[in-house]
């Protein structure tokens, strides 16, 4: 029987860390049929890509997307990368389930990533239905948000569930598992999951246990108190059996520069205890979230609509500088480290790309206080990058095989306004590039490892990030000295280069270093 595509000539690195070797690639029904030596005249379409490397198409483990793709389903900015898959609802943050009495709590929660979408769905089910009948040029695999569920049963208040709302909590989340979510994620560091105490996280995370699928942890602290954040999130693997992945590792703040080493170290021993634990990274020493994490947990209860009636109160805005100010980080990381993103329009628009202390010197006020003045102009809607981390972090991270490379990126389409951190549109292209061919921390087949398999036995999947017979035929071709990640801080918007070729299930969404227009994707139904 005839190949449907043969990728002629290429050097494979098949996702598992094996070596290189040269080999045609044989694709069939949408999955890979033949690895080796192919007759051309065993093919309807035979493309020869001598030079280039050919591998699974990459899994970004950590993505926002859910809340952008209706807006660029075409998703440019992945499959210039040779993404194939992104997993979403991360950081606790879902666009589902969707509760009629709380539906106007979870939209403001998410509003800083929320580009357009319709809100037409209630469960994960109905959202996974509208995401399908997209054009999409990437895959898209949901995962339920913990403060989705949260906010579901208990609105953004800031108290603990009774039994009765837990199960209703715990019913919410098992019936998202059996509409085929990849996994339960949190964010503890937002309100209402920053309420959340750790009974609670474990008898929802067991539900994901129950279905054998993965609970992501935006973990609670990621500074001064990072080592007791990793134990809380390795006890709820522990007390549930659930698979824990540490999202987007780092150690934050100068004060805990030089910790990620430490954290590692700390995952690798609960590994060895029995616990499924393990972490990804994106390469870049600097994050990006909305402003109002930089707050006082107690100003988010009610969610941004109460935080702005606190912001109109002159004795709360002097309680939260009082707070802000006496914060050790505060002098020396926020002001001067902390860039204004993207906001919408409104007097504060015309500060983006600038950092909080130079707005505050153009204004005449505290840095504390200007952070309180952008919030309330631009209605709590703003977002953020925060360079707080070290490159010697970023680097001990990536050269640890058992960390998996992520985005954490939300960014599809290309260009745009704002300033988005680059890591939507460089991630992959980066670890590729700067720090294999370039920096050398990575050999190229362990560097595809952390973006293939790596990320695909952390969900359990077995037919994907792997190039072997009967696998999917999601794949990228790439040349190794030309891909590189253009995008940087000041000039975001710029696609990343040097990727050949993008296919999902054996077609192309991206040829020749150019997008096809072809609506290939699908959403990945986890335990279909």
């Amino acid at each position: 029987m005839a190949h449907d595509l043969v990728l002629a000539g290429g050097t494979v690195v098949d996702g598992t860390g094996s070596p290189a070797r040269t080999a045609d690639v044989g694709a069939r029904g949408g999955r890979i049929a033949e690895v080796g030596q192919i007759a051309r005249g065993a093919a309807r379409r035979y493309v020869d890509v001598a030079g280039a490397v050919v591998c699974p198409g990459f899994i970004d483990l950590h993505s926002h997307a859910d809340y952008t793709v209706f807006a660029a389903p075409g998703a440019v900015t992945q499959a210039a990368q040779g993404v194939t898959t992104l997993v979403t609802g991360n950081c606790g943050f879902s666009p589902f389930p969707v509760v009629p009495e709380h539906a106007d709590e979870l939209r403001t929660h998410g509003g800083f990533l929320d580009d357009g979408l319709p809100w037409e769905w209630s469960t994960a089910g109905e959202y996974a239905a509208a995401v399908d009948r997209l054009p999409l040029g990437v895959n898209i695999a949901p995962q339920v948000g913990h403060s989705a569920l949260r906010i579901a049963v208990l609105g953004l208040q800031d108290r603990a569930p009774d039994d009765g709302e837990l199960a209703t909590m715990r019913e919410l989340a098992a019936a998202a598992m059996a509409d085929g979510v990849a996994g339960l994620s949190s964010g503890l560091i937002y309100a209402p999951a920053s309420y959340a105490q750790p009974g609670e996280l474990a008898a929802v995370a067991a539900e994901a246990a129950r279905f054998g699928r993965l609970y992501s942890t935006h973990v609670r602290d990621e500074g001064d108190h990072l080592d007791g954040a990793l134990d809380e999130a390795i006890e709820v693997g522990r007390l549930t059996g659930v698979r824990v992945e540490i999202s987007h590792l780092k150690a934050v703040g100068p004060a805990n520069w030089g910790r990620v080493g430490a954290a590692v170290e700390q995952i690798a021993a609960a590994r060895c205890a029995g616990v499924d634990v393990s972490a990804d990274q994106y390469p870049y020493a600097a994050g990006s979230t909305t402003l109002t994490t930089r707050l006082p947990d107690w100003t988010m209860e009610g969610g941004v609509p109460a935080l702005l009636r606190r912001l109109a109160d002159p004795a709360a805005c002097d309680r939260i500088v009082a707070e802000l100010e006496a914060d050790p980080l505060w002098s020396s990381f926020l002001p001067p480290r902390i860039v204004v993103s993207d906001t919408p329009d409104g007097p504060f628009r015309r500060f983006v790309g600038q950092p909080v202390s130079a707005i505050a010197a153009a204004i005449g006020e505290s840095p504390a206080r200007t952070v309180l003045d952008v919030l309330r102009a631009q209605h709590g809607v703003v977002s953020i990058v925060m360079h707080g981390m070290a490159e010697t972090d970023v680097v001990l991270g990536l050269a640890e095989p058992s960390v998996a490379v992520a985005s954490d990126g939300w960014v599809l389409h290309c260009p745009g306004e704002g300033m988005p951190h680059p890591r939507s549109f460089g991630t992959f292209a980066r670890v590729l590039g700067h720090y294999t061919r370039d920096e050398r921390v990575l050999d190229l087949p362990t560097a595809v490892a952390k973006m293939t398999s790596l990320p695909a036995s952390r969900l359990g999947w077995a037919d994907r990030g792997v190039l072997r017979p009967g696998a999917v035929a999601d794949l990228a071709c790439f040349d190794p000295e030309r891909v590189h990640d253009r995008s940087t801080f000041a000039q975001p918007w710029q696609l990343a280069t040097g990727v050949v070729h993008t296919l999902l299930s054996g077609r192309f969404v991206w040829e020749d270093g150019a997008t096809t227009g072809v609506a290939a994707g699908k959403v990945v139904r986890t335990g279909a």
